[in-house]
């Protein structure tokens, strides 16, 4: 018999109904993507391959051709392996780990912003220049002290939210910095 061990009897493949799961698992993947817009596309981590067929099925509107476009994109998928598939799934869960490492930087971010904007604002200024040579000084002030002036005035947070960019962005350098000294380190 096919896909049976002779000796021990045992099934050598998952079953035709498991086959089905993980295609229809797939398939609902599928959907999930085309219903994301580009620029949460283009922070999961998908292929070059796959992202033109994404894109094509978000361009279809008659239902039957769309059907038709999920199943040829489900099927693009499938030829993909279980490590990638995993990796899209986890970085669209709110609950994986490619979620909780961002938020995390976003908390960090916040933090180090009202370190800066506190009374002892110029020691947090410090420890940040010392931990990340790279920043520029004189813009990171000026922020701070366009945000002291915004609060005073009253004015739109435009300053506080640029001073949150900045730092969720040097923090994220810093972070990719020491993912590289890590690899460095192990090989």
């Amino acid at each position: 018999m096919r896909g049976h061990d002779e000796e021990t009897g045992e099934f050598l493949s998952p079953s035709r109904s498991a086959q089905r799961r993980a295609a229809l698992d797939v398939l609902e993947l599928g959907e999930q993507l085309v219903a994301l817009t580009a620029a949460q596309l283009g922070r999961l981590p998908i292929p070059e391959d796959v992202l033109p067929h994404i894109q094509d099925t978000q361009r279809i509107a008659s239902h039957g051709a769309r059907k038709r476009q999920l199943a040829f994109l489900a099927k693009q998928m499938r030829k993909l392996d279980d490590a990638t598939l995993d990796a899209i799934r986890d970085a669209m869960s709110k609950d994986g780990d490619a979620a909780r490492r961002e938020t995390a930087a976003l908390h960090r971010a916040e933090a180090l912003r009202e370190a800066l904007l506190g009374v002892d604002g110029d020691a947090a200024l410090t420890a940040v220049v010392a931990a990340h040579p790279q920043v520029d000084r004189q813009k990171l002030r000026q922020l701070v002290r366009n945000t002291h002036d915004e609060r005073a005035k009253n004015k739109p947070p435009r300053a506080f939210r640029e001073l949150f960019r900045e730092l969720r962005d040097l923090l994220s350098r810093g972070d990719d910095a020491s993912d590289d000294a890590l690899e460095d380190d192990d090989t």
